[in-house]
């Protein structure tokens, strides 16, 4: 991380707080590829926002055959202004259903856009979407994806409902996505909005617009299955349950670009980390923790262990690393439990953890005691 003095957006009357760890520890490829979501990543940051707000999405459109194809149109109403989601379905053989960037077809094309698009408008999109990289867009539009289905879950999910049963748990676990990502393009891109426009819309902090567009990706997704399974079986089709629905999320299937973005933004990454960082430092300062905010710790600990027995990969290295990752857990449980009868319990298991711990356990920990700390940390979202 570079020199405080040279990209500091922290607020000036800080409460107080921890000394952060060195950068020559946070910055190592090992540890960062070992962080875990938490309080202030983007797409939590968003939700957030999205629920205070009352942010309401609806389907103005969804006109889409038995045979996949067609076109959906979703309203996004915020505080800042409506906005639309705008999907079209294609057909494609199998043998051009790939995730390589160099991918001329796929399964989806969708954009975010400002306001409702009217029938000029959609006949611009319909020609242009499709197209991804060869498309011509405008400062109206703000993003730009693409995705394919799941060859190994989609079908089965869409059978299943019009069957009038839920599909297999463990199928669902095993894949845990409908649709996988393949780009997701803004900032400027084939003529999107630039990222400084974006300030005077609802998306004014990093990958806001892109980030709502994988979570409107994910529900057009569910919705699509459920459709499709009531065009096969009108009168037996079901639809997915609360508690199925959520145990789905969205694929991505290459993070490439994320490679160069690292090395060319080194300030921007700097005030990534500095976030984290200052969140950490200011739960660690923390010297008596109310008994409510040692219970919640508790319980998503609990919750932390039980998802990462969820976690499948076909990698083996990583598999083998949420391996370590689910032994850690339960020795953590066991090394939390006599940790706040002392002064400062934060930092003391912080340390612990460093001496006893693998990278994946030590940053899930980080993100844990982020968690149960909203009143310190949620004001960084926007640094």
């Amino acid at each position: 991380m570079a020199d405080k003095s040279v990209f500091d957006t922290s607020p000036a009357s800080e409460p107080p707080r921890d000394p952060l760890r060195p950068a020559e520890e946070v910055m190592r490829l090992e540890r960062m590829g070992a962080a875990h979501p938490m309080r202030i990543s983007f797409m939590r940051t968003l939700i957030r926002r999205m629920a205070r707000e009352g942010w309401r999405i609806a389907r103005r459109r969804f006109d889409i055959g038995a045979d996949e194809t067609g076109e959906a149109v979703y309203s996004i109403n915020t505080p800042a202004g409506p906005y639309s989601f705008v999907v079209f379905a294609t057909e494609i053989e199998p043998e051009n259903r790939t995730d390589r960037v160099i991918a001329e077809q796929w399964d989806y094309t969708f954009t975010l856009i400002e306001g409702e698009p009217t029938a000029g408008e959609m006949a611009h999109l319909r020609v242009q979407v499709p197209k991804q990289e060869n498309a011509r867009m405008s400062a109206q539009h703000l993003v730009l994806s693409r995705g394919n289905k799941s060859g190994r879950l989609f079908g089965h999910v869409v059978e299943a409902l019009a069957a009038g049963r839920q599909p297999n748990l463990e199928h669902v676990a095993a894949v845990g996505y409908l649709m996988r990502t393949t780009a997701v393009y803004g900032n400027g891109k084939f003529g999107l909005a630039d990222y400084a426009r974006l300030a005077d819309t609802a998306f004014p902090q990093p990958f806001c617009a892109q980030m709502l567009t994988v979570y409107m990706a994910r529900l057009f997704s569910l919705d699509l299955v459920e459709h499709l399974a009531a065009l096969r079986s009108p009168q037996g089709a079901v639809r997915l349950t609360r508690v199925m629905r959520r145990g789905f999320g969205v694929g991505n299937a290459t993070g490439l670009g994320m490679a160069a973005f690292l090395i060319g933004h080194p300030r921007v990454i700097h005030t990534w980390a500095l976030a984290r960082e200052t969140a950490l430092a200011r739960v660690k300062a923390d010297a008596q923790p109310e008994n409510e905010k040692v219970a919640r710790f508790h319980a998503l600990l609990d919750r932390a262990a039980a998802h990462v027995e969820e976690w499948r990969t076909g990698d083996t290295r990583q598999q083998d690393r949420i391996a370590r990752l689910k032994r850690d857990l339960l020795d953590l449980r066991e090394t939390v439990q006599g940790a706040f009868t002392e002064l400062y319990p934060w930092r003391r298991l912080s340390e612990t953890a460093e001496t006893r711990f693998d990278l994946e356990t030590q940053e899930m920990l980080n993100s844990l005691m982020i968690e149960v700390y909203p009143e310190r940390v949620d004001e960084l979202e926007d640094s």
